[in-house]
């Protein structure tokens, strides 16, 4: 970062500071989210935000080797106590919140102190990995769905609402606090395109509109932490864990993807399958063919792998298909007379313990990857992967995604594509925090790993 970089950094934060104060901004909150995927912050008077915006605020690196419980790895290269980085607020997604009365929030980008990007920043990697589709002329837009479960206060899992899976009286039951959730994020400029009930006891979702992928992973953060402050002001407590208790489904992180080229669509309008294009085609190809080692990042805890079993709507099998909520990448084209703008793959094997930053740059990379060798498209599937016998699934090719986290670990290590986008410091230091919490809950039942994480995410 130069110098004259430094300074207009300043002047925009000094810009914006008498419209914070006249909306009653005291402080604002500036998180990242590490390794293992819990966000993590700082927070600075707004004062001082010109000069965070200008020099960046300290934080030790040892976040790079924290564990879901907050214990620390000693790692190759993260969990030292040695060094300082400096959180820069990206100031055009500062964000006055609605939900926390006095405070405002921007995500932040890591630097070293010299001003160069931390090599560990997620969320400067997944900008590199944008900048680098876009030289090739693509672009990509995305967004989360985020699903949660909605509880009482107690340690144990108590369901705020009792109504019927994707029931009216659940939305009955919440109406209240769905109004205020829907009014805060209305206020904070995020596009909801749906809330509605879920399957699991206390379950919500919301689905957000697509956007270009740093300012998608930016608002799945910016949601979660408004359900989580709504919550808390109606006297709840939201869990976006993979898995809430061991007897029930979980939350999911499902993706959704689709690759442009300028103004046009390429998962519609062209000769392949469903109508996909070549590039659109060899990018979901890319998905698919990378999907084992993207879990290590997309499904990044031992609890992960409690959700992702067949016949359960996570995407078991590493397979694709039309409108197949079975498949690990389903691929959706939209209602007819608005395809071309509406096809899209959903991406539904990973679940809400990602890093969105981290994961965003695996399915990039991943898809980059098909493009670049014009990888071909394997033969939709149309069923649920788990009614057929295992001599017809090894016929018709179809396999298992990993069924630990230590097989996911594995198959991420082996994935040069993977581990050359994320860079050798990166890389490792995934591989090793991902092996620090199966160390952690060696041995552990279901029901210890799930009432351990409950309240993590």
């Amino acid at each position: 970062m130069q110098l004259h970089e430094r300074d207009e950094r300043r002047v925009a934060a000094e810009a914006v500071l008498g419209d914070l104060a006249a909306a009653g901004v005291v402080g604002v909150v500036l998180p990242w989210v590490d390794t293992s995927g819990i966000a993590r912050m700082k927070a600075v008077p707004l004062a001082q935000l010109p000069s965070a915006a200008q020099w960046g605020v300290g934080m030790s690196p040892v976040f790079d080797g924290f564990l879901v419980d907050d214990s620390i790895i000693a790692g190759t290269h993260a969990g030292s106590v040695i060094g300082d980085l400096r959180l820069h607020p990206d100031l055009s997604r500062l964000t006055v919140l609605a939900a926390q009365e006095g405070w405002a929030w921007a995500p932040v980008d890591r630097y070293t102190q010299d001003g160069v990007p931390h090599v560990q920043c997620s969320r400067s990697l997944l900008r590199r990995l944008v900048d680098e589709l876009a030289a090739d002329g693509l672009s990509v837009q995305a967004a989360f769905e985020v699903e949660w479960a909605l509880g009482q206060t107690a340690d144990a899992f108590v369901p705020a609402l009792s109504g019927p899976a994707y029931g009216l009286t659940r939305q009955i039951e919440v109406s209240d606090y769905a109004r205020d959730l829907l009014a805060a994020l209305d206020a904070q400029g995020v596009a909801v395109h749906q809330l509605h009930p879920e399957y699991a006891a206390g379950q919500l979702e919301v689905s957000v509109a697509a956007e270009d992928p740093v300012a998608a992973a930016d608002t799945a953060l910016l949601v979660r932490a408004t359900i989580t402050a709504v919550s808390i002001a109606h006297g709840l407590r939201a869990s976006f864990s993979p898995k809430v208790t061991a007897d029930d489904v979980g939350n999911g992180g499902h993706v959704h993807l689709s690759l442009w080229r300028g103004s046009e669509n390429l998962m519609s309008g062209g000769s392949g399958t469903f109508g996909l294009t070549a590039d659109g085609g060899a990018f979901v190809a890319g998905l698919l063919h990378h999907l084992p080692g993207l879990l290590a990042v997309g499904a990044p805890s031992v609890a992960s792998y409690l959700r992702l079993v067949p016949s359960h709507w996570a995407g078991a099998y590493a397979v694709w298909g039309l409108e197949n909520r079975e498949a690990a990448v389903r691929f959706v084209t939209g209602p007819s007379g608005s395809r071309q703008a509406a096809a899209n793959v959903e991406v539904k094997c990973v679940d809400a313990a990602a890093n969105p930053y981290l994961l965003l740059a695996g399915l990039l990379a991943a898809g980059s990857a098909g493009v670049r060798a014009g990888t071909a498209l394997p033969d939709p599937v149309g069923i649920d992967p788990a009614t057929l016998s295992e001599a017809a699934r090894r016929d018709a090719g179809i396999a298992a995604l990993p069924t630990s986290l230590g097989e996911a670990v594995a198959a991420f290590e082996r994935d040069d594509v993977l581990t050359a986008a994320f860079g050798p410091e990166l890389a490792t230091t995934i591989a090793e925090v991902r092996r620090g919490e199966i160390a952690l809950f060696d041995g552990k039942s279901a029901e210890d790993v799930t009432a351990a994480v409950r309240w993590r995410y």
